[in-house]
């Protein structure tokens, strides 16, 4: 806009000066040709007088019009005024009034166009103005990263309002946080983001988009980001920018060099706070900035203020979104008998928000493992809170051993009560759904346990993908599993399939942002993932490497999830089994067996502790469950010691009275062992016990009470 308006006059400046030299030279011709044609009673020339003031009024301005007339005048005035002597004194007034009224007219008509020139201009100019503002509005805010916002008010402003444009920040707004509400004594540090110049590499500013600098308190940038708030855009004018200049003289040598004359610096505050300043200056255009630009350039940095503000909240979300999000899974990897894991979470594209995509590895009793992946709808804080509690949801389920497909099940209902605690949340507040909610609560999962014993894995899903399975000759393949409904519906059922792996296949499990890509469909999605799959890696950590940098676009849209498992067995030397009579005396034959099979592990440490933890559980089965009785006891990291048996019943620990017969024996196995607890099965009960390599590691040992 400056610009045109540059451009526009200096083709005035120009026309004018050229119009009016071929119009004096016409003056002095045609005066020149009346004076010679005097003698000849050729008066009528006079008329030819005429058209210089007639012309000027249509092509020049008010003042070079002016200096026409009176140059035309002067010459009427001159050959008919003494030249020409056969022209009565009444044809003389005659002639040089018409002259002179011809000149006045001519002035008249050059006031006139020029004033509407003027209003023409202006109109062009605003016009001009409101355009750039569109385009401001249009373009700046695009999207909801600050480092791309600022760039996008740079490229507005250059070249159009300013030939170089700097955008500087505080650090606090780039991490998403609050700016410093009070500005402290001294100098402002402050982040360059943004800059751009009409010319290739911007050779007039000394920082590069990155770099941190502090400025004086008494600079623009200093003032403009003043505790006050009252410091408003100003233009830099020749005393300002030297003033400026005096207080950073090795910058004031490069603007000099370049010659810029003339700035502007505009706070970017919005809602209360200044996030930072932006400056514009000019050294290609002669014209410094006036109050016009200053008004335009302050409803820029308004505009693009609010919108770096919503980008520094968006940024605090998504921050605080992905912090609670890790925070809530997993950290490391486990040391595991059943598998070796390895995973890989990432989250959405940074204009999206943090989603729900979350993934568990839950050990179990009988040295089994669960594997967990599940996806919550939506994104942002609450759906990382809702992944929060469907995850200790999950982990609480698995605790009491429950069924892939009875898991599930209560997970179902556990996300149909948070869906009616969101419906009386959204009741109760203006405008509906909360912000950051989606419309509806729901998940997918899938749930997962394997047994390295058996080698039996049992699965269900609830609208979760299927996981990959890849056997050790490397066979790929999609586990058939019932679909079952999405978390959040109610009212259908689950269904777990069992099926036994070889030692070392490998399972997959995703999330559904994983196979989601412009470049391919679902179904692509899935063949391409196990063809790489069916290429292994040297390691766990290697696979997931290169399944995600080649299925996964660059700006993905959705969150992504992914464990890999390879299975492991444990050997028939780290496990012993042993059908148990339902008999009083089969409890020392129990004791016996397992202090036997302790003592050829090499784990005589053990041997006091697993005989009385075994004593009490046989006895227990015995007593109140009858047979068949199995005992199972499995060397892993310790002794696991497993009864089995036909009641559904699960045990409770209680403390006993002094006089009571009965009742002390789970007491007791709690205290010797690192954990104890039930789990059901289709047959009965299973109660298990882990007893420590050196039962001197628990101070519970000590503090059994005598009975």
């Amino acid at each position: 806009m400056a610009s045109l308006r540059s451009r526009f006059q200096r083709l005035r400046r120009f026309r004018g000066v050229s119009v009016l030299t071929l119009l004096l030279l016409y003056v002095a011709v045609i005066t020149v040709v009346q004076y010679e044609t005097s003698s000849g009673h050729l008066a009528r020339y006079a008329s030819f007088s005429l058209l210089a003031p007639l012309a000027a009024a249509g092509l020049l301005s008010l003042w070079q019009a002016a200096l026409v007339a009176v140059a035309t005048l002067g010459a009427a005035a001159t050959v008919y005024g003494f030249h020409v002597p056969q022209l009565s004194v009444g044809g003389r007034y005659t002639v040089l009034t018409s002259v002179a009224l011809a000149c006045l007219l001519s002035l008249l008509v050059c006031h006139i166009r020029e004033d509407r020139e003027r209003r023409v201009a202006r109109l062009t100019i605003a016009r001009e103005r409101l355009t750039l503002l569109s385009e401001a509005s249009n373009h700046i805010g695009s999207t909801l990263d600050v480092r791309r916002t600022a760039a996008e008010l740079t490229d507005v402003a250059v070249p159009r309002l300013a030939d170089l444009a700097t955008v500087d920040l505080y650090g606090e707004v780039l991490r998403g946080e609050e700016p410093p509400a009070q500005q402290v004594p001294g100098p402002v540090t402050l982040h360059r983001v943004a800059q751009r110049s009409v010319l290739e590499g911007a050779p007039e500013l000394m920082l590069e988009v990155g770099d941190t600098l502090e400025y004086p308190p008494q600079s623009p940038h200093g003032l403009a980001v003043a505790a006050s708030g009252e410091y408003r855009a100003r233009v830099l004018d020749a005393e300002a920018v030297a003033e400026w200049f005096a207080l950073d003289p090795e910058r004031a040598a490069r603007v000099r060099e370049h010659g810029v004359h003339s700035g502007l610096m505009v706070p970017l505050r919005a809602r209360g706070a200044t996030m930072g300043v932006a400056i514009f200056g000019r050294h290609r255009r002669a014209e410094g900035f006036d109050q016009a630009d200053l008004l335009l350039a302050e409803e820029i940095g308004a505009r693009a203020a609010v919108c770096l503000d919503n980008a520094r909240r968006f940024t605090h979300e998504r921050s605080t979104s992905l912090t609670l999000q890790r925070s809530l899974l997993p950290r490391g990897r486990p040391d595991l008998a059943a598998v070796e894991v390895a995973s890989r979470y990432l989250p959405a594209d940074s204009m999206i928000g943090v989603g729900g995509d979350w993934f568990d590895v839950i050990p179990l009793s009988g040295a089994r493992v669960a594997l967990v992946v599940g996806d919550v709808v939506g994104h942002g804080l609450y759906a990382s809170a809702t992944m929060g509690r469907l995850r200790a949801t999950v982990r609480t389920l698995a605790d009491i051993d429950l069924p892939p497909d009875e898991l599930l099940t209560h997970l179902d209902d556990v996300v149909i009560r948070m869906r009616g605690e969101s419906e009386e949340e959204d009741a109760q507040v203006p405008g509906g759904a909360g912000e950051g909610r989606p419309m509806e609560t729901g998940a997918t999962c899938l749930y997962a346990v394997y047994d390295p014993v058996s080698r039996v894995c049992s699965l269900a899903r609830a609208g979760h993908p299927s996981p990959a399975l890849v056997l050790p000759d490397g066979t790929v393949q999609s586990i058939e599993l019932p679909a079952g409904p999405p978390l959040g519906l109610g009212g259908l059922p689950f269904e777990s399939v069992e099926i036994t792996l070889p030692e070392g296949s490998v399972l997959a499990l995703y999330t559904d942002g994983l196979l989601e890509s412009r470049r391919h469909d679902l179904d692509q999605g899935v063949a391409e993932l196990h063809q790489l799959l069916a290429h292994p890696a040297p390691t766990l950590e290697a696979t997931c490497d290169t399944v995600l940098k080649s299925l996964v676009d660059e700006h993905h849209t959705d969150d992504i999830a992914l464990l890999v498992a390879r299975t492991r067995a444990l050997s028939p030397a780290q496990v012993s089994t042993w059908e148990v009579p339902a008999e009083p005396t089969a409890v020392a034959r129990a004791r016996e067996l397992a202090s036997r099979q302790l003592t050829s592990w090499g784990l005589q440490d053990a041997v006091f502790t697993t005989e009385l933890v075994v004593s009490e559980l046989v006895t227990n089965a015995i007593r109140h469950a009858g047979g068949p009785i199995q005992l199972r006891v499995i060397r892993q990291g310790g002794v696991i010691c497993e009864v089995s048996d036909g009641s559904s019943t699960s045990p409770h620990l209680r403390r006993a009275r002094a006089y009571d017969e009965s009742g002390r024996g789970l007491f007791i196995v709690a205290h010797l062992t690192q954990r104890w607890g039930s789990r059901q099965s289709s047959t009965g009960k299973t109660i298990w016990a882990e007893v420590p390599d050196e039962p001197g590691e628990f101070p519970g040992l000590a503090e059994v009470p005598a009975i």
